[in-house]
């Protein structure tokens, strides 16, 4: 598998999952169902350069993982790779997510979100895995 073509769908794959985020966490959602503002660790998002630019820069990682994944196990089909997202998915951000709304005060529409949005991540470098390394 060439380099080139990983990195291109490293890049693709971290950028439209960034985007993502910005969709499935964005300042809508904590308008409409942010019942606990203490929790939010800048208030009225004072000083939170800095959480935007490295919750930036992780998903990179993510899918960079996920594609050398795929890429090292040879998956290349949609079914394959998404399956692999999926089980990912049901291994860390699902449980992760569900087990810290117990214990912080998240409202149960922003740990769907979360989760949600962990799925779409994956699905979104399953894609690019497919539809660049294939």
């Amino acid at each position: 598998m060439s380099w080139k073509r990983i990195v291109v769908a490293i890049l693709a794959s971290g950028i439209l999952s960034s985007l993502a985020d910005w969709l499935f966490m964005g300042d809508w959602l904590y308008k409409a169902f942010d019942r606990n503002p203490e929790i939010w660790r800048y208030p009225a998002g004072q000083g939170e350069n800095k959480a935007i630019l490295w919750s930036s820069v992780f998903p990179f990682l993510t899918c960079g993982v996920f594609v050398l994944v795929c890429s090292g196990l040879h998956l290349y089909s949609y079914r394959a790779t998404f399956k692999l997202a999926v089980a990912v998915w049901l291994i860390g951000p699902l449980p992760l997510t569900i087990v810290n709304a117990l214990w912080i005060k998240l409202s149960a529409p922003i740990a769907a979100s979360f989760s949600l949005g962990w799925l779409m991540k994956l699905f979104l470098a399953a894609l690019a895995v497919v539809l660049i390394l294939r």
